[in-house]
């Protein structure tokens, strides 16, 4: 979250770098504010988002062209990967903005983390926990899924599709979704938005990262099947939203050359803060999750 509007994708990338570049090399992380025009997801009410052209043209003006890409950290390199990642929040930090961050190696099952754990309103990434609660639902039988909902499904994880989020959200529950899914993962900071708008419920790094954990090694309880239908959709993350808004900030714009399966939020107008959250999986074994 950020305490000034902030153009994204060199503040999360920056971390999303830090991957990459973890035990060669300095981390080249700059962070640099910008104010947008127009907000873009509120917290409160949905508003217009501004046009994709002024949204590309700030992208643009904003990121320098990205270093080139250095390969995934073994597991002994992952060890430098804290004070990585604490040069690109004292970095962000020195820019006005507030990062949170969370990196899991899965094989080792060894997880670094910048401390700043609680997320306010994870935006569009609540669609995760709305498809999920669909998918189970359909496996045990309790509903039937036509081939507009699965379509809607795609359109929802790989294009942020508010519409399909808004259907699902109205006629599966709403809040209960949210419960729903915190128990049956453990996601003891996940709870539902207090004001029954999807977009804000409540989450934090650590529950993002133990969501994706258990939604890959099932213990989450969603079918292997069921699961594979959502890692598919973020292996197929657009480059835009449907409404036009640019989706590879954060961790496919950092990690350009590699294997990215993501989920990305975006939101203004929580308090005097915006935030953008880019969350998935990194790897062609999708070995690393990272939520920044």
């Amino acid at each position: 979250m950020r305490r000034r509007s902030l153009t994204l994708p060199t503040a999360i990338a920056a971390v999303a770098l830090v991957v990459a570049a973890a035990c060669v090399g300095q981390l080249r992380a700059q962070v640099q504010a910008k104010v947008f025009d127009a907000p873009l997801h509120p917290a409160s009410n949905p508003v217009s988002s501004p046009s994709p052209q002024q949204v590309a043209g700030l992208f643009t003006e904003a990121v320098a062209p990205p270093p080139p890409q250095r390969a995934l950290p073994t597991s002994a390199d992952f060890g430098l990967l804290q004070a990585r990642v604490q040069l690109a929040t004292d970095d962000a930090a020195a820019a006005g903005a507030t990062l949170s961050v969370a990196v899991l190696d899965r094989a080792t099952n060894r997880l670094v983390s910048n401390g700043n754990g609680q997320i306010a309103g994870t935006a569009s990434v609540a669609k995760l926990f709305i498809a999920d609660d669909l998918l189970l639902r359909e496996a045990a039988g309790g509903t039937a899924l036509s081939t507009d909902d699965r379509q809607a499904v795609d359109l929802m994880l790989q294009s942020s599709d508010d519409g399909a989020a808004e259907r699902f959200w109205g006629q599966d529950g709403g809040n209960a979704i949210i419960t729903e899914v915190a128990s049956r993962y453990g996601l003891a900071s996940t709870t539902p938005p207090p004001d029954g708008r999807w977009w804000n419920t409540i989450s934090s790094v650590t529950d993002l990262i133990r969501y994706y954990q258990k939604l890959l090694d099932g213990s989450g309880g969603l079918p292997a099947e069921r699961a594979k239908i959502i890692v598919d959709d973020l292996d197929r993350s657009t480059p835009n939203g449907v409404d036009g808004y640019p989706q590879r900030f954060g961790i496919p714009e950092g990690l350009y050359a590699e294997p990215v399966a993501v989920k990305q939020g975006w939101m203004c107008c929580i308090g005097s803060d915006w935030m953008h959250l880019s969350t998935g999986l990194v790897g062609a074994d999708h070995r690393y999750i990272m939520v920044v």
